[in-house]
């Protein structure tokens, strides 16, 4: 017989003040990237359609919400964590911007994390095996969308970072 004592005696770990707009990333990197993006903190997640992420991503049962909860107990888990994040799918993403992207970051830090300028490195194109492209990123229409809610675009380097490498990358950087 196996018996066990919980205490819940302490609080979580404190959140971090930001809310991670992404555009959805290949369902399988999303899984990571909800799982290590929760474990640092993270407690808002919005998916967001752009013009760069492809339509087949949508359909991924990746995107179901026991999928999605699924990743975010895993972080919580790790971290002894007890909160579990919001997710928001947006699937249009100029309403998202121009009606309710200013509510949801008043009186917040802005930042939106742009790929670096592609010199030899093939531009993101539809067709062919999405596994084996660059990740897609903003388009500089839409990374103009997000300057005119007040967002600076900054970089992470010269390199073109996986979404599962840069979000890490950068929640480590600016906390």
């Amino acid at each position: 017989m196996l018996e066990l004592e919980v205490r819940l005696d302490s609080p979580p770990p404190a959140p971090l003040p930001l809310t991670l707009i992404l555009a959805l990333p290949r369902p399988k990197a999303l899984r990571r990237v909800l799982r290590t993006a929760s474990s640092m903190g993270v407690k808002r997640f919005v998916l967001l359609n752009a013009r760069r992420v492809e339509k087949s991503y949508w359909q991924s049962p990746y995107l179901e919400t026991f999928a999605m909860n699924e990743q975010l107990m895993l972080g919580l888990e790790q971290a002894r964590d007890t909160l579990l994040p919001e997710i928001l799918i947006r699937p249009l993403f100029k309403p998202f911007v121009e009606d309710e992207l200013p509510g949801l970051i008043r009186d917040t830090l802005r930042w939106s994390l742009i790929r670096p300028p592609s010199r030899n490195a093939p531009e993101h194109r539809k067709g062919g095996d999405p596994r084996h492209r660059p990740e897609g990123g903003f388009i500089p229409y839409e990374v103009e969308q997000l300057a005119g809610c007040g967002f600076t675009p900054i970089r992470l380097g010269e390199r073109i970072l996986s979404t599962e490498t840069a979000v890490p990358a950068l929640l480590a950087r600016l906390f």
